[in-house]
Formats: C-alpha cells, structure tokens, sequence
C-alpha cells in the first residue's frame, strides 16, 4: 500500500510539474495564405524555435475573405500580420493597434508596365490606365501620383484607376499599361504567363521614395499592459526573428518548410523557391526593430494620400520598442 501511494503521490507531483511548464499558447494571423512571404514564422515553428521559448503556436493563414485586423479585433489571434496602411487606418478608426516588430525592412511592392503601351519612363503614364490594389494598398499609390502632379480622375491629363484583383490579368489582356506587383509573387505571375523582363517596364515604389512598411507584427494596445502577454510577445519575436534569419541564409529550405505547411496544395516548389529569395532580400537588414525613420516616412505618405487619405492626423502609440528591446538583448 506505501509503495502504491508513493507512486500515486510521485505522479500527482510529476503531473504538476508537467502542468506548472507547459508551453503557453500563441495564435498568430498571417495576411494572405501559406507562402514564403511569410517563412521566417514556418521555420520557426519547424524547426522548434518557438519550443525553445516555451510557445505553443498555431499559424493562420490568410485569404481573400480574412481581414487580419478583424481577426485580432475578434480575439481570434493574439499576434497579427500586416502592412502599416492597414494597421493605422484601423487605429485611428478605433481598433489600437501597435506594431511591437518590423521583420520587413524593404518594400516589395512595385508597378509593372508593358513597354508595348508606351512606358518607358514616368512621363509615359499620363492618359494609361494603371491597376492598382485597393483596401490601403492604393494609399502608396496616391502618395506617388500626387508626387508625380498627375489626377487620378481619368481626366487626360492624368491616369485611370482599375481596380486591380489579386493576379495580373489587366496586364497580360491589355487592359491596363500597368499594375501593382510585389516583387517576390505577382512579377513572377506575369513572367511565367509568357512576357519577358525585356518585355517591362518596372517601377519600385522604393526607388520612388513612396513606399510604405509591409509585413509587421501588431498586437492590441490593451493587451501589451499584461505583463504575462508581453513576456509571451517577446519570446514570440525572438523566435521568429530566429526563424527569419535562418529562412535568410536557408532560402530553398525554408521554402520546402513553406510547401510541407501548405494543405492547399496550391503552391509549386520552383515558384516558393524563386518566393523565397525575393523576399530575403526584404527581410534583410532588419533585425526585427522598427526603424523610426522608417515609419515616420510610411506616415507622411499616408497623410498625403491625395484628397481622401487613409488617414487624417498623425498616430500616436502606434508603435513600441518595448518588445524588441527586451527580444534582442
């Protein structure tokens, strides 16, 4: 009987200790769907950096019907994926949100023109018709136009607006002169579609000193006084900032990672590969913490969006490098 309840008392105690270190649980909500744009998160779930840290987290891909500011303003992730337009429109419409990291140094964001319509330089896109991304995407855009003194009204002395999906069929149909591309997925859409890079005309919103930060990570206001929840977020950027350098320096590997986490089936190993590269080009330089410089420029741009701006003032709190600090020291 002493041995039977020295056993039970061993287990009940071996039990609490499994209880009293069990991994805390971390949900995050990616912008679109499982790709290499977003590996740096796959390769730390793969390999185990978010164990390391004590984390259990489960990886939402996003979609064309999934607004990762809803979701977080939902509870459904604790930790979201998006570009900065987006974070501060929702802001300064109520929702707090703060990026508490920037693993997206560069912009990959570009405008890719058919030479045969005639663009060659800027000066060429008065009287074209141009796609363009909206829901905070066209904001750079705007910004750019604006920059360049030509309306976006389609009167003739300036460009036409086409509200462009997400693939590049204006282009490739001659509806449009011109659309938005990222560097690292749709410029590669209308290459494989037939078109040569000799074929274009390309545009980088880096280079035109309009771009906007992409792919950062932000959480609610509210949430960040929790001390619990913030402990959680550091060790949260650590190890995806871990798995981001790794996804750097291992780009065909970490897109198999990519493919391995991808139930749809949908993506090809050559495309997540060719993904893969471009986007270590923008991932790199960073080394999770927000550039101030880089954010006040996304800032001026959006307050001078043409006549209707995504937003109307400049934020405040919408940033912290409270995580950051804490995550790379």
């Amino acid at each position: 009987m002493k041995t039977l309840t020295n056993y039970i008392a061993g287990a009940a105690v071996g039990l609490m200790g499994t209880m009293a270190h069990a991994a805390d649980d971390v949900t995050l909500q990616l912008k679109w769907v499982t790709q290499a744009q977003f590996a740096g998160y796959y390769v730390a779930l793969d390999k185990g950096f978010y164990s390391d840290e004590d984390l259990n987290v489960t990886i939402k891909p996003g979609g064309p019907d999934i607004a990762p500011t809803q979701v977080l303003a939902g509870g459904g992730a604790d930790v979201t994926v998006d570009w900065m337009p987006a974070a501060l429109a929702a802001r300064e419409k109520g929702l707090p949100m703060v990026n508490i990291a920037q693993p997206f140094k560069s912009s990959g964001m570009m405008l890719t023109c058919r030479k045969d319509a005639g663009i060659e330089t800027t000066d060429d896109f008065e009287g074209q018709t141009l796609g363009v991304w909206f829901f905070g995407n066209e904001i750079p855009f705007l910004s750019w136009m604006s920059k360049l003194e030509l309306p976006t009204d389609g009167s003739e002395d300036g460009v036409t607006v086409l509200k462009q999906g997400f693939n590049v069929d204006p282009l490739l149909q001659k509806q449009a002169a011109c659309v938005s591309t990222m560097t690292y997925n749709e410029y590669w859409q209308v290459i494989d579609a037939g078109l040569t890079p000799e074929d274009l005309t390309v545009f980088k919103y880096e280079d035109q000193g309009v771009a906007t930060l992409e792919d950062g990570l932000y959480v609610l206001e509210d949430k960040l006084a929790d001390p619990a929840f913030e402990d959680k977020m550091v060790r949260f950027v650590r190890a995806s900032m871990k798995g981001w350098k790794y996804a750097e320096a291992n780009p065909d590997e970490a897109a198999e990672i990519v493919l391995e986490n991808d139930s749809s089936g949908a993506q090809t190993e050559e495309h997540q590969k060719r993904m893969m590269s471009e986007v270590a080009k923008l991932t790199a330089g960073s080394n999770g913490a927000l550039d101030e410089a880089d954010y006040k420029r996304t800032v001026e741009s959006l307050l001078s969006g043409g006549s209707d701006p995504v937003i109307t003032k400049e934020p405040t709190g919408a940033w912290t490098h409270a995580i950051t600090d804490k995550a790379l020291n």
